[in-house]
Order: C-alpha cells, then sequence, then structure tokens
C-alpha cells in the first residue's frame, strides 16, 4: 500500500548513496549503521498509507496527524527525539495572477528523514540529486538535507516576489495613465495575494532561527553557517513582501484620489458648460416674452442682431471659463 506513494528510499553512508533499491521494512536498521541515515521522500500519504511509516520510524502521534492533514504554518517542533519541520512552498501563476501553495513537511531523527509532500510542492528529486554531488554536506547527516529542502524553498519564493512587483509596476503604471480606468479590483486582488505570501512565509524567519545554531537537535556545526544564509535570503523576501503591502497600499490611495481629481474635473466642466449655456437661454427667454412695445422686435436687423448677442454671450462666457482652467 505504501509502495504507491513512497518517491523514493535510500541509505546514505559516509556522504554517498548505497546502490540498490531500500525496502521500507529495512530502512530503520539501515540507518542505525554508523555515519548513515535513510531518506524517505512521500507524496501525499492516506492515513493507512503513512502507518506503515510512523510504525517504523516510531513517530508521535500528533506529529503524524500534522503531516496527513498539512494545511499547518510554517513552524518547527520537536516530538520526543523527532523534529518536525513545516514548509510552505510558493508558485507564482501570472495569468491569473495569483499565488498557490502547496506544503512540505520534514521528520528528522536518529539516523531518518521523512519528507512528505502535499500538493504541487516542490519537487524535491533535483534536491536530492544536488545533494549527493555534495558528499561533504551529507557527511553532516539528516541536517543536511533539511538544509538543502529549506534552500530550494525559500530560493523558489524569489520567482514569485519578482512575478508579483512586475504586476505591481503594471498597476502603478495603470493608476497613472491618462486612459480613464479602474484598476481597484487588481489592486485589490494582488493585496489579497501578497497578504497570503506574507502569512505563509514571515512564520518561516522564526522555525528557522533554530536551525542556525548547532544546538538545533541533529544539528551540525558545519551547517549552521548555511542556514544562516537561507535565513538571510527569506529575510530579503519578506522584506519585499512588506514593502509590496505598501506600494499595493499607495497604488489604491493613489488610485482613488486619481478618481476623485477625474470626478472634480468632470463636474467642473459640466458646471462650465451649463454657464455658457446659460447666458443664451436667459436671452432668449427674454426675448421670447409676449410684451407688446419691445423695439428690437420692428428692427430689421432685430433677428440677427439678437443671434449674434447670443452668440457673443457665450463664446465671452468660454473665453473666461478657458482661461480659469475650467475648460
Amino acid at each position: 500500500m505504501i509502495g504507491g506513494v513512497i518517491v523514493d528510499c535510500a541509505v546514505y553512508q559516509d556522504g554517498k548513496r548505497r546502490h540498490g533499491d531500500l525496502e521500507l521494512d529495512h530502512a530503520f536498521e539501515a540507518g542505525r549503521e554508523d555515519g548513515a541515515f535513510v531518506w524517505i521522500g512521500l507524496h501525499e500519504p492516506t492515513e493507512e498509507e503513512f502507518a506503515a511509516v510512523r510504525v517504523e520510524f516510531d513517530l508521535h502521534d500528533l506529529a503524524v496527524e500534522d503531516a496527513i492533514k498539512a494545511h499547518q504554518r510554517p513552524k518547527i517542533e520537536v516530538y520526543d527525539d523527532t523534529v518536525l519541520v513545516v514548509l510552505k512552498t510558493a508558485r507564482y501563476d501570472d495569468a491569473s495572477e495569483s499565488v498557490e501553495f502547496a506544503e512540505l513537511i520534514i521528520f528528522i531523527g536518529p539516523g531518518f528523514v521523512i519528507s512528505v509532500r502535499h500538493g504541487q510542492a516542490s519537487a524535491l528529486a533535483e534536491v536530492r540529486h544536488k545533494l549527493e554531488t555534495h558528499p561533504e554536506l551529507l557527511r553532516c547527516g539528516p541536517a543536511a538535507v533539511l538544509h538543502a529542502i529549506c534552500d530550494r524553498v525559500v530560493d523558489d519564493y524569489m520567482p514569485v516576489a519578482d512575478g508579483i512587483d512586475l504586476d505591481i509596476q503594471q498597476v502603478e503604471a495603470e493608476v497613472f495613465n491618462d486612459e480613464r480606468g479602474n484598476p481597484a479590483e487588481r489592486i485589490y486582488r494582488l493585496k489579497r495575494e501578497v497578504l497570503d505570501f506574507y502569512r505563509n512565509t514571515a512564520p518561516l524567519v522564526d522555525a528557522l532561527a533554530p536551525m542556525t545554531k548547532p544546538t538545533m537537535p541533529y544539528g551540525h556545526a558545519e551547517l549552521a553557517d548555511y542556514f544562516r544564509d537561507v535565513a538571510d535570503h527569506l529575510a530579503r523576501v519578506v522584506s519585499r513582501i512588506e514593502s509590496f503591502q505598501n506600494l499595493l497600499t499607495d497604488a489604491l490611495n493613489a488610485n482613488l484620489a486619481q478618481i476623485s481629481v477625474r470626478q472634480n474635473e468632470d463636474m467642473r466642466t459640466i458646471s462650465a458648460w451649463a454657464a455658457i449655456i446659460a447666458v443664451p437661454t436667459m436671452l432668449a427667454g427674454l426675448w421670447g416674452m409676449n410684451f407688446e412695445h419691445m423695439p428690437e422686435l420692428e428692427w430689421k436687423i432685430g433677428y440677427p442682431f439678437a443671434l449674434l448677442t447670443l452668440v457673443a454671450g457665450a463664446v465671452m462666457v468660454h473665453r473666461r471659463l478657458r482661461r480659469a482652467g475650467w475648460l
């Protein structure tokens, strides 16, 4: 049953992978040998499928529950002699402008590493192959695997941040464009994605802190600097995400201000044309009164004079408003 979800199962000794396939029933004993540890990779196991692994490595029930149900925030917890690490992977879909998250759960214990993937998480095959080319790191034990996974997860945050940054630049250009668009909905969607990105990455800062110290369970003094490098990269990503939140808030405020300015300009233009039309309307209303004694009605040039007066009045008001910047 468990064989269907095991992506890879290998034992490493003195920094090198042993040849041949390793059965789960022999994994625990293989990891107990001097200078050796076993790395088992699983993908979305059910409770029944994970039962064999739990029994084989005597994993804590609470830790197993986290691995099966997933949907945990990034964290590091110690259960008896086992360390549980939860990581969130991220991928940016530029077409929908959304961040897709998945989850990685890593168990580290005496002589073993168990990685459980949920969703479209970062594939660990490439991480495993790359790590196998560095035997000096593999000699550091299970902590070397944890570093390699954390390093890959954090590196994958960079393209997500770049994608969001590019979309924010497009939004800013749209806000200050002469076209009468309203990108408020797009800004709000990006704010939600940035907030979700922050929620799934910021807790990892605290989770990585113990890993930068050689005193971490199953840690290694040589890996402390490597974990600090990962923590620095993560801190830069989180700092960028915080700046994205501020930029989007400013863009939303600027967009609202732009809309208000445009509405004021529209109202001013409408008022200006209403004033222009008011002058001939007033004169036409005056001459349209049914009085008997109106001398201009008997003039031969009365009609042309009235038309000229209406046009002249409208033109004078138009020029005055144009100089005042209302048109």
